[in-house]
């Protein structure tokens, strides 16, 4: 067998031609070890950290939104479920992430602050979590505020890393679950109009908005359920370390993905055995007033913020390695924070179709639209 463990068809004669042939097809083995090579030192450096690391990888967000759309009672509108729509909605968990791979420093300062919070960070500035204002701006002039009283205690992050002037923020992931709950409600008050007075043209370009905005917002539900994305200690172990928690940097992009590849993936069949129909969501045990998605997204983010640091311990007792019986212990905690967000997401959908109140704007245009104008059938 051949060095590369390809079988020859023939074998080379000793000729000129034969001799350039071979000669070639050494320069490609050593051109494909050499690709082998930077490929290795590729994934090397993804775990080092020394790429940008992203929540769930899209793996994780795909199954997230698949959760969340087996989680729909059978009387929520069927178009979400249809074979194409599903597919565009699990897609879809992984946009947020994909607008990260662009320069453009805007589209940066938009969109970064949605992918997590930092709860620990906001006792510095004298906040409490559970009592945070509903409305981001607010938020970040109340942030703004704070830092300029205290210059001592906040100085402004350099220039060159923080070009897109996002480092002086705590995070915005609640403020961009409740605002997105807000669009998906105004698409299907929009849905609920066309469907009664619209054209078909109208109702699927609808229906196309509904979807877009259910697997967008899944990538921010999903986030919330990685516990790194609520903690100041989103890239190894900061400050104070009595518990000698890892201080690796890598261990984020390993969490987020690099984990689960190992170990085969996540159980999607086996996580959706486990779901519940999607249900109003709920605060304290009671349903949600629609007013209150923002707090029922900060109270989720509370909670799962109390998994940091069960997190790091299942790093430290060896069970986060991927390797042996023990290496695999850790799979079913990730899984259980995947399994989290699909159900919370779910629910967010769920009571964003019941709560959406009619658009009595659109109703009336759609009204004045096809009423008869005036003399229209009178004989000329």
């Amino acid at each position: 067998m051949p060095e590369s463990g390809i079988r020859l068809r023939c074998s080379i004669p000793d000729l000129p031609f034969a001799r350039a042939a071979l000669n070639w097809r050494n320069s490609r083995i050593v051109i494909m070890k050499r690709i082998l090579v930077l490929v290795s030192g590729l994934l090397s450096l993804i775990q080092l950290n020394l790429l940008p690391a992203l929540a769930w990888d899209y793996e994780g967000h795909r199954v997230v939104n698949q959760l969340a759309i087996a989680s729909l009672p059978t009387n929520f509108p069927a178009f979400v479920r249809e074979p194409a729509s599903a597919e565009r909605i699990a897609f879809l968990g992984g946009e947020m992430d994909r607008w990260r791979n662009t320069p453009d420093l805007p589209l940066k300062h938009y969109s970064f602050p949605d992918h997590y919070i930092d709860i620990e960070e906001l006792a510095d500035y004298g906040l409490k979590p559970e009592l945070l204002p509903v409305f981001r701006y607010d938020f970040v002039a109340q942030i703004a505020l704070i830092r300029k009283a205290h210059p001592d205690k906040f100085p402004e992050p350099g220039a060159s890393s923080n070009q897109d002037h996002t480092r002086s923020l705590v995070g915005l992931l609640p403020w961009g679950i409740a605002e997105s709950v807000g669009k998906l409600k105004s698409g299907f008050s929009c849905l609920k109009a066309f469907e009664e007075a619209g054209t078909p043209e109208e109702i699927a370009n609808a229906q196309a908005n509904i979807i877009y905005i259910m697997g967008v917002m899944g990538h921010l539900v999903g986030d919330a359920s990685q516990p790194l994305h609520t903690t100041i200690h989103h890239h190894g172990w900061v400050g104070d370390n009595p518990q000698h928690y890892s201080t690796n940097r890598g261990f984020h992009s390993w969490i987020d993905g690099g984990y689960l590849t190992k170990t085969g993936g996540a159980n999607l069949n086996e996580m959706k055995s486990r779901l519940r129909p999607a249900q109003l969501v709920a605060i304290n045990s009671r349903p949600a007033k629609a007013e209150e998605m923002f707090q029922a997204a900060m109270l989720f983010l509370i909670e799962q913020n109390k998994q940091v640091e069960p997190l790091y311990q299942l790093d430290k007792d060896g069970r986060l390695s991927g390797e042996g019986e023990k290496g695999l212990e850790g799979k079913a905690f990730l899984e259980g924070q995947l399994l989290k967000s699909g159900q919370l997401l779910g629910d967010f959908w769920y009571s964003a179709w019941q709560q959406a109140p009619p658009d009595t704007f659109l109703k009336r245009q759609l009204a004045s639209r096809n009423k008869p104008a005036s003399g229209s059938n009178e004989q000329k």
